[in-house]
């Protein structure tokens, strides 16, 4: 039943992000599975859960798999975390571990659902169009950054990337600018929102604005343009050869 569903996912949002202080995140990562904080928290996602399920008694297996998951999930999170402090080197870091901790706990609501209401899941899928989607998503993202970067290199200002210049710009920002502008403009092109895209770039010449009229370097200026106009055009391109291939498979 997917009201269910929601339920439990509104459940564990509530416990993990609006009740939860921050207080017992930092408990809980210094003392893992001792911390008192941790196991209020998974006292907190008990009840909630078991309001999600109604009290029903025929649910009680699944609320047992949340709650016990949830606090062993959760105590794993904090020993990682704690390494991660340790060992900068770690390919785990916290947004990482952040997101696999979130995962899995919905990955387990999905389950413990799926478990009592198999029927909930049963969607066909074209394993045609989800190759296709797989590759459209790797064009607009890593194969595009690239692409771009070739295509522009000639044209490399000096004062770009120059290492004998304090550089104010966060790390690899530019490659993960041009990831969610390009994915935004396939969302447009395919839902069919083409006024979208006219917003994305004039949003994106809005912020831009005041870097260009601060370098007064018209090279700059030209290699922003191309660079863009690039970007939406590699994007736009790619969306509509999706768009045209998935009404053929």
């Amino acid at each position: 039943m997917t009201i269910l569903l929601l339920k439990l996912l509104m459940a564990h949002l509530v416990a993990d992000f609006l009740i939860q202080p921050l207080s017992w995140i930092k408990d809980k990562e210094q003392k893992a599975f001792v911390s008192k904080k941790l196991i209020w928290h998974s006292l907190v996602h008990a009840l909630l859960y078991a309001m999600a399920f109604a009290f029903a008694p025929q649910y009680w297996l699944g609320w047992l798999i949340l709650v016990v998951s949830h606090y062993l999930i959760d105590g794993l999170k904090s020993i990682c975390h704690r390494s991660v402090v340790q060992d900068k080197s770690l390919f785990f870091n916290r947004r990482s571990l952040f997101i696999i901790d979130q995962l899995l706990h919905i990955t387990i609501i999905f389950a413990v659902v799926g478990y009592y209401f198999p029927d909930l899941y049963q969607v066909s899928f074209n394993l045609e169009q989800l190759w296709l989607l797989a590759i459209a998503l790797l064009l607009l993202t890593r194969v595009s950054s690239i692409v771009i970067k070739v295509l522009i290199s000639r044209w490399t200002p000096l004062n770009v990337d120059d290492p004998g210049k304090t550089n104010h710009s966060l790390a690899n920002a530019g490659s993960y600018i041009g990831f969610l502008e390009r994915l935004f403009i396939f969302v447009f092109i395919v839902t069919n929102h083409w006024e979208g895209v006219g917003f994305l770039l004039a949003a994106k010449s809005v912020f831009r604005f005041g870097d260009l009229k601060e370098a007064h370097d018209r090279r700059l200026t030209e290699y922003i343009l191309i660079g863009t106009l690039i970007s939406f055009g590699l994007a736009i391109a790619i969306s509509l050869g999706y768009v045209y291939f998935k009404a053929l498979v």
